[in-house]
């Protein structure tokens, strides 16, 4: 089969053969239509991701829609030991895929249940979340956050703080259900009086960035809460501003903090399976915005860091 090849770290996939998937027991193996081009799959492809083997060739993707062979649509998420979703056909346990309607576009799809669903089972699973509670998305310009400012408007969030760099992005982001927008950057003090003076009493923090970003940000919320007993949950996702940060412990002590992950590891793949879908219910039905580019899986090369337009997604179709 043709698939999207790795075999360096410092280079793009190539379009290149590479051996059909032998369906061992509890698999199936599919047709795949379309797979997205998620950050989580560049760390895979670049060999950064925390749960990265090391080892080469190796097919990225990490999930997809495809198309069984009784003919059934499905999205599914790849086992972590079999080759990725970006070739002709991979291997689906089915316990790890969700059915789809006739009609659901393969290529939207794709593109959005990866970012949805980190903020999506994070607000279902790792906290317990209540309509009527506030949320600030931290690097909500990012597709991820982006999409994450539509799922906390679903499930019924009463403030959505969206906190990003990208002025573009930014006000855009109004019409998707943020009630206050802060621009991150600039003056650290400035940065910091925005940021509390719009999230300080938030419950829930979703945080993309982690780095310098989230170091401003936890004091300049912490010490600005009219109630520093509240519970503070605050949820790390990405990490697009840097692996690490510096963090005083006076704010644990000061605050009812609560940092927690969530990904693989801090949940179990049946609880995020689980949540799937319902997700896929909401996605079918237009409830979430989604600017997906198809591109045919054979320019894999040439569109793996072409540039693309604010919040859009490229979608690999490697049968198109």
């Amino acid at each position: 089969m043709r698939a999207a090849v790795v075999t360096s770290f410092d280079s793009p996939p190539r379009y290149a053969d590479f051996p059909v998937p032998e369906a061992a027991e509890g698999h199936v193996l599919v047709d795949v239509l379309a797979a997205g081009l998620h950050p989580r799959v560049r760390s895979g492809a670049d060999g950064t991701h925390y749960t990265s083997a090391g080892r080469l060739p190796l097919v990225p993707g990490v999930d997809g829609v495809g198309r069984l062979p009784d003919g059934r649509l499905v999205y599914f998420v790849a086992d972590d030991d079999v080759p990725g979703t970006m070739a002709e056909r991979a291997l689906v346990d089915p316990r790890r895929s969700v059915p789809l309607p006739d009609d659901a576009d393969p290529v939207t799809v794709a593109a959005a249940m990866n970012p949805a669903m980190s903020s999506w089972v994070a607000l279902r699973r790792r906290v317990s979340f209540r309509a009527g509670q506030s949320v600030l998305i931290l690097g909500a310009t990012g597709n991820a956050g982006r999409t994450a400012v539509q799922i906390a408007r679903l499930l019924g969030a009463d403030r959505i703080v969206a906190a990003g760099r990208d002025p573009r992005r930014l006000a855009l982001l109004d019409g998707l259900g943020a009630t206050d927008v802060v621009p991150l950057g600039g003056d650290p003090d400035e940065e910091a009086d925005r940021l509390g003076g719009a999230a300080a009493d938030v419950d829930v923090v979703i945080d993309y960035t982690w780095g310098t970003p989230t170091e401003r940000a936890i004091p300049a919320l912490l010490t600005r809460r009219s109630d520093r007993s509240a519970p503070l949950d605050w949820i790390q996702i990405g990490s697009t501003a840097g692996a690490d940060i510096t963090l005083p412990s006076f704010v644990l002590r000061a605050a009812n903090l609560r940092i927690m992950g969530s990904g693989q590891g801090s949940l179990t793949a049946a609880g995020i399976v689980a949540e799937l879908p319902s997700l896929v219910e909401q996605l079918c039905a237009g409830a979430l915005t989604v600017d997906a580019l198809p591109v045919p899986l054979a320019e894999v090369a040439t569109a793996w860091n072409a540039p693309t337009a604010p919040g859009r997604r490229v979608v690999f179709t490697p049968n198109a």
